[in-house]
């Protein structure tokens, strides 16, 4: 009698996790489901949701490890502390807190003998007991960059930007990322930057965020339009829509200039939709400068993003200049797909940059520049042909290289290349 093959496992570990609807959860989640319905047995190790609000979503416990079953994987969540506010020396804190709590089971999981462990941000925490383990019981490792934290909490200032410092932290966290059997990111530009830390270019793999074009896609006018006038505006209005995290890698007070600039122009309005520690101190300054045409709006659920994505008119890509080359902002699949046009703050080759020039999905202006911004804006207010171009050429894009199952494929062939098979 033909026995059937053995089922692949993989071990997740990350801090971040499903039900968090936005970032590095949200792929999590999306990787694990397409794992389980495609023959995998997998394991997650993560902590409580509490992204992007910082606070632990009711229902879980920041003191109390919990396991749970999500979508045929299973899931062990650990105690971690969650800081109310985000300086560098808190954040570091706070992910140093998971790493601790979680060596158990990390332990324990690694006993299990995972085909593959998969440890997706941050390096710094959470590799070397990973490492450590793996070589000890012969596992492969993965580890999956989604944006460069340790570089940009120096470049924005939430380390102090010491030279020995900073020298010394980068250069530990390029030892950590040479010891794992493959190394992804999730652009080109990215994966350029792990080659500039030493990782050897034969371990390091391209796997990019990805997008479900049949949940993100354009609406017809009519479902779009009265989506719209639902939520107060009128069918001559410009919406400028901002969806997202509201951090300080962000720098959403260049979107606040811009909407102080164009308050004589009462048909263009600027929705910021999402959470964030940085969201209070710019609905504060938007109510102490009468902004009328700034609103604001809390994180959305998922049944509901493909209305609120195609209630723009143009979609806003904002990052500070220091950060813009670290990250590859996980919105803009959901932009494209959308089928809007997209203004974008990036600076030459970036990872952005580089999306927004192949697809062609809008217009690239200077990072924190308020007067190119409003100069954009104003633009495309009065080219409505120019908006929908725009649009047709970013969903294009996101048919033809972002589809969720296509990505998926490319993460079947670097395990096949790990030497995991079926």
């Amino acid at each position: 009698m033909k026995q059937s093959p053995r089922r692949k496992k993989l071990l997740l570990y990350s801090i971040n996790f499903v039900p968090e609807l936005t970032g590095i959860g949200k792929y999590n989640g999306e990787m694990v489901q397409w794992l389980t319905e495609h023959g995998y047995e997998v394991r997650v190790i993560t902590a409580p949701p509490y992204y992007p609000h910082w606070q632990v979503q009711e229902g879980y416990s920041s003191y109390r490890y919990k396991k749970e079953s999500w979508n045929g994987a299973t899931i062990w969540r650990c105690p971690l502390w969650v800081p109310k506010s985000g300086s560098g020396l808190k954040r570091l804190l706070h992910l140093f807190s998971f790493a601790f709590s979680s060596i158990p089971l990390l332990f324990k999981h690694m006993l299990w003998r995972p085909d593959v462990c998969l440890i997706v941000e941050p390096p710094l925490a959470l590799s070397p007991m990973a490492i450590v383990f793996a070589k000890l019981l012969k596992i492969k490792t993965w580890l999956h960059v989604q944006d460069f934290e340790v570089d940009a909490a120096f470049e924005l200032g939430l380390l102090p930007n010491y030279t020995r410092l900073k020298s010394w932290v980068i250069g530990l966290e390029s030892w950590l990322m040479r010891r794992f059997d493959t190394v992804s990111s999730i652009s080109e530009p990215m994966t350029r930057r792990l080659l500039k830390k030493g990782v050897p270019s034969n371990r390091i793999k391209l796997f990019p965020n990805w997008v479900d074009i049949s949940v993100i896609h354009p609406l017809p006018d009519e479902a779009r339009n009265r989506f719209r006038e639902n939520m107060g505006y009128a069918r001559e209005d410009l919406v400028v829509l901002y969806s997202g995290n509201m951090g300080e890698k962000q720098g959403l007070d260049t979107v606040l200039d811009a909407a102080e600039k164009l308050q004589s122009m009462s048909h263009v309005q600027f929705m910021l939709c999402g959470e964030g520690v940085a969201k209070s101190k710019l609905m504060e300054r938007a109510s102490k400068q009468r902004l009328s045409n700034v609103r604001f709006l809390p994180l959305q659920p998922a049944e509901k993003l493909n209305d609120l994505l195609n209630m723009a008119d143009v979609h806003l890509l904002m990052q500070k200049r220091n950060a813009s080359d670290l990250v590859m902002p996980s919105k803009l699949t959901g932009m494209l797909a959308s089928g809007r046009a997209v203004i974008a703050a990036a600076e030459e080759q970036t990872a952005v940059h580089s999306v927004m020039k192949q697809s062609r999905a809008g217009v690239l202006i200077p990072p924190e520049d308020a007067a190119k911004l409003t100069e954009a804006l104003l633009s495309l207010s009065i080219r409505s042909e120019d908006r929908k171009l725009h649009g047709d050429h970013a969903r294009e894009y996101a048919v033809s290289y972002l589809g969720y199952e296509s990505v998926m494929n490319a993460f079947q062939q670097i395990m096949i290349e790990l030497g995991v098979r079926a």
